[in-house]
């Protein structure tokens, strides 16, 4: 890079400044990952804006880590952020407010310049695509108390809710880690995302209706805008980034089954993509274009050891042909190609979404049947069986 542009990032862009990090731990920042040599003590000429920071430490010969622990923040233009280890907690916790003057005099006399890896502008369009909705308020609303995500504290915060048998086999791992404190994530809360119903319960309606109704998702999307995010579409994608992004790069089992919910969700309208919301849909089929991209290939990409160790239990099955995604993806696709109206870019986005999966996970979206608008293989376990009940038998 020109040295007088290089001075110009490292002067107007952010700094983080992390003291006494024991050497080998990972400290990332967005789609970056440093691992912490002896001289390292942060990361330079950061853009201001929001940011993901996520770090794992690492026993002494640099082979085994810890879970994940990260938190978004939002920097200003010269803004230096500094967090010291502390060797009892594992962790980088703020320091006094004088001595963070006192760094931040320190940094801008460049005194601590050799020891600050660069923040690589070539990855930063990658994480503008996954984060462009998230802002400060939404970050406020969702983050747990004390800003911090960590899978080690998530086990008892989603016992609750519906997972696949891969997913209760991890929380099962978690709640036997050597990592997992009980007594210590009995004090802390989790993220604080928006509550999405898996089934519709409504009173005074027909078997008929409450079927449909769950069937198209529309009406629950219409009711969680209007309720949740005050209309505001952008909050409903800037949760969705929020989720991906604690799941991807923060390792967040929590993270994961909210943005698995709001996927559900979203996918599960029939309505919505082509009458009242084809703009929140491009937009949606847009992020999450993005997000699987960037996925398969940060996975594709994963050869260090370093990265592999700091991972929990994330693998393909994740994505397998079962799984929701496949099945929700394929009732999709078939719902806008056999639209009688579809928005051209909501046409565009979704094909991409649909090479992008048949390419990176060899999927096959075949042609299927349709009953009463509803579509799927005639050999399909997903397909769906509805049952008439009263309505003191309809349960979530």
């Amino acid at each position: 890079m020109d040295p007088e542009k290089a001075l110009e990032l490292v002067k107007h862009g952010s700094t983080l400044l992390f003291l006494d990090v024991p050497q080998y731990t990972l400290i990332g920042i967005d789609t970056q990952v440093f691992s912490a040599g002896p001289e390292f003590k942060g990361i330079k000429m950061i853009p201001p804006g929001i940011h993901f920071v996520f770090y794992s430490s690492s026993n002494k010969d640099g082979k085994e880590y810890s879970p994940i622990i990260g938190f978004f923040i939002e920097t200003s233009p010269s803004e230096v952020v500094v967090r010291k280890w502390n060797p009892e907690e594992e962790r980088l916790v703020k320091v006094p407010e004088e001595e963070e003057e006192r760094y931040d005099q320190a940094v801008k006399r460049f005194e601590f310049d050799r020891n600050l890896g660069p923040y690589s502008l070539t990855d930063y369009g990658d994480w503008k695509r996954l984060s462009n909705y998230i802002t400060k308020d939404i970050i406020e609303r969702i983050e747990p108390i004390g800003g911090e995500i960590t899978v080690t504290c998530e086990s008892n915060l989603v016992g609750n809710v519906p997972k696949t048998s891969m997913e209760k086999a991890l929380a099962e791992q978690l709640k036997h880690s050597k990592f997992y404190k009980e007594d210590e994530c009995s004090e802390k809360k989790g993220c604080y995302y928006t509550p999405i119903p898996r089934i519709v319960k409504q009173k005074g309606v027909s078997g008929a209706e409450l079927t449909f109704a769950n069937l198209d998702k529309t009406h629950v999307l219409e009711s969680i805008l209007n309720k949740d995010y005050d209309g505001v579409e952008d909050r409903l994608l800037g949760e969705l980034q929020f989720a991906f992004i604690a799941f991807l790069m923060g390792q967040s089992l929590d993270g994961f089954l909210q943005w698995k919910a709001l996927v559900s969700l979203l996918l599960g309208c029939v309505q919505a993509p082509f009458h009242t919301r084809s703009q929140l849909f491009i937009k949606f089929i847009k992020c999450m274009y993005h997000q699987l991209k960037y996925g398969f290939e940060r996975d594709h990409a994963k050869n260090s050891s370093e990265e592999k160790e700091s991972s929990l239990w994330l693998d393909d099955s994740w994505f397998s042909s079962d799984s929701f995604l496949h099945h929700l993806c394929k009732e999709f696709f078939l719902l806008v190609d056999e639209a009688s109206v579809v928005d051209g870019d909501l046409l565009t986005w979704t094909r991409k979404l649909k090479e992008l999966l048949e390419k990176s996970l060899g999927w096959e979206f075949r042609q299927q049947s349709a009953v009463d608008g509803l579509y799927f293989d005639e050999d399909d376990e997903y397909a769906p069986v509805v049952e008439m009940l009263e309505e003191s038998n309809c349960v979530s």
